[in-house]
């Protein structure tokens, strides 16, 4: 997955044919390339206005690419030619919120798609283990540090490990930079944030790049294309094509302003701009992908023709070993990855500058598109799973209608009723339990009997969630290991009732006691107490989440860990969104160092104070502790969204 590769860059021209057998069309030699940079329109020829402004944008920069003539009005004063890039000496004007500097300006061009050897899947599951690697030298200089052996961080520890030929380039090692002499004259502060706005435009450069695979090598290849129909043809692609149009607009942008000057000015006012007008695209692509999942296996399965062609395509060398689901979920990956880039200018940006102004604003707006598209796909998946559940239930007396726009299914599974007594007698009797099967909603629980055939569930009890409640019981021999007590305080005959429960393992069994009582306090204190004393934990292996109450976490990803159990499950709250639910301890390792854990934390704060429409003073205020007044905690429902306690229990 993380294969370096060479690989052409960049972009193909507006006439270049679609890919049959070949990704992309074949290689293009570099004498037949212009000297001007090729973007493919995808329609844009409707978009003049689009094109007019950019180029008034770039009509001040003097750019020669190799073997290319300047287009552009002599400059008043030129400088030195950098790798046959002509550069143009300007003035340079004073960034609010930056360290001043008597230095000058250049109009350049970096070919930055040319330059891309990485596809965007390659690229991100690289830079995420770069930020394990961070994080792992920054506890053990700070560890150093703490025991007085005289060990400091260095400050360009967060770029080290990107300064590597599996990485996407630094803003610093370019040569145009080296040669300008502005590494010496700039703060190693403001260096760190320009290597996180330069990782913003390459890093959207690799995802263009995969997108581009993605198009000319399966969307437009003809032999896979003779065997979908229309329909499936939709359900597979959606909306990528208008996707691709603001991926396109967007890296033009993106472009041309860090073409304006080394000294990168700004990215997120960009950001937020794109983000306004162009990239509801992503939420309509996003939802559809409940529907693109579930049409891909059902035309994988039926249909020979495509599974063959797509085997071919799978293999080409163009694709490097990627699956082609890898390059559907592109889009999704990509919006939330652009948030995390964005929080990472956010934690660096001075404050009060313009940066971090731009910063909140673009990170507000990308926050409500990703929060647009997991309420569109949990709304869709929810209604489907609720139709199906219903479709099994037979209900023995009064019948409970179990569809609803305000319920979804949080866990479900079988766990062991006990019966009789607790005597030696009764524990060598073979009838000491029986298998019940719980159907448990945000709102209400649902006890069942499994059918003989296995399709049916007969319900034989119900309660609100608000009237459940649960009491561990120590462990007693072999037999009534892993046990605990739910009481009914009204089930739907109105009366109050106990059932002693048997689960399979330690952790199923406080998986069940979370999800049934969620008040139930947990071992270890939240994140939103702010207390560096608190266990955290990073992940270092991506985790899907296979049951309701699982979460699924990235790599890198930053947790507060609340429950933990001795049989290898930890329940925790990711950082950056406050998500809650269950994954094994071997994706995780834990922060030993309190220095570090409160350092995420204070990072964290800013982050939650920008979301919530916080300005500069509270984020100044959050970044110093904890005397802020935290917000009212958050109950997980566990299926990856979040509602306050009052709307879980209605």
């Amino acid at each position: 997955m993380r294969r370096g590769g060479g690989g052409e860059g960049g972009r193909k021209s507006a006439d270049a044919s679609p890919a049959s057998g070949q990704c992309g069309g074949g290689s293009t030699s570099s004498s037949s390339v212009s000297s001007a940079r090729l973007y493919r329109t995808h329609g844009m020829h409707a978009h003049t206005e689009d094109m007019e402004s950019l180029s008034e944008r770039t009509a001040a920069c003097s750019v020669r690419e190799p073997g290319g003539d300047t287009q552009s009005p002599q400059p008043a004063e030129e400088g030195v030619d950098v790798a046959g890039v002509k550069l143009r000496l300007v003035s340079n004007g004073e960034r609010k919120g930056s360290t001043p500097l008597k230095i000058e300006s250049i109009c350049y061009s970096l070919n930055i798609v040319k330059n891309i050897a990485f596809l965007y899947q390659e690229y991100r599951d690289t830079s995420k283990q770069q930020e394990i690697e961070q994080r792992r030298q920054q506890e053990g200089l700070t560890y150093g540090v703490s025991a007085g052996l005289g060990v400091t961080s260095p400050p360009a520890l967060q770029l080290q490990l990107r300064n590597n030929s599996r990485s996407l380039s630094l803003w610093q090692n370019l040569e145009v930079v080296q040669q300008s002499g502005l590494l010496t004259q700039l703060p190693q502060r403001e260096v760190i944030i320009q290597e996180a706005m330069f990782e913003l435009v390459t890093s959207e450069a690799s995802y263009y790049k995969s997108l581009e695979v993605l198009e000319t090598h399966f969307l437009k290849n003809p032999v896979l294309v003779n065997t979908l129909s229309q329909s499936d043809m939709h359900f597979l692609f959606s909306n990528i094509e208008e996707v691709m149009k603001a991926s396109e607009r967007f890296l033009m942008d993106l472009e041309n302003r860090i073409e304006q000057s080394l000294q990168i000015s700004e990215v997120c006012d960009i950001v937020h701009h794109h983000a306004v007008k162009h990239f509801h695209v992503f939420i309509t692509y996003v939802i559809n992908q409940v529907y693109q999942e579930k049409n891909y296996r059902r035309i994988l399965q039926g249909n020979q023709l495509f599974r063959e062609a797509m085997a071919q395509l799978e293999n080409h060398p163009c694709v490097r070993g990627l699956s082609f689901t890898s390059f559907l979920i592109l889009p999704f990956q990509r919006i939330t990855r652009l948030k995390m880039l964005v929080q990472n200018i956010l934690k660096k940006a001075e404050e009060n500058s313009e940066i971090e102004a731009n910063a909140i604003k673009a990170h507000q707006q990308l926050e409500q598109i990703v929060k647009e598209c997991n309420e569109g796909v949990r709304k869709m998946s929810r209604t489907e799973e609720l139709i199906s559940i219903e479709k099994t239930l037979e209900f023995k007396s009064k019948s409970v209608p179990v569809i609803s726009h305000s319920r979804w299914l949080l866990k479900k599974g079988e766990v062991q009723q006990m019966a009789g007594p607790k005597s030696t007698r009764t524990m060598r009797s073979k009838k000491l339990h029986h298998p019940v099967y719980l159907f448990l909603f945000n709102n209400l629980l649902l006890i069942t009997k499994r059918s003989s055939s296995g399709e049916k569930f007969q319900v034989l009890d119900s309660c609100m969630r608000a009237m459940l409640r649960t009491e561990d019981l120590e462990d007693q021999g072999q037999m009534l290991a892993n046990v605990f007590n739910l009481k009914l305080l009204e089930n739907q005959e109105e009366r109050p009732v106990n059932y002693m429960l048997k689960t399979s393992s330690m952790s199923d069994k406080l998986r069940w006691i979370c999800a049934l009582t969620p008040n139930r306090r947990t071992r270890f204190m939240s994140t939103s107490a702010h207390q560096p004393a608190s266990p955290q934990v990073q992940c270092i292996q991506s985790y899907s989440s296979q049951e309701p109450d699982e979460l699924s976490i990235e790599m890198a990803d930053l947790l507060n860990i609340l429950e933990r159990t001795d049989d290898g499950w930890m329940m925790g709250e990711r950082l950056h969104d406050g998500e809650r639910g269950w994954f094994p301890c071997r994706v995780v390792e834990e922060i030993q160092n309190q220095e570090v854990r409160a350092q995420n934390l204070r990072e964290c704060q800013r982050i939650h104070l920008a979301q919530g429409g916080g300005a500069s003073t509270g984020a100044r205020q959050g970044s110093r502790g904890a005397r802020r007044t935290p917000k009212t905690p958050k109950v997980s429902n566990f299926f990856g969204t979040w509602t306050d306690q009052s709307e879980e229990e209605q």
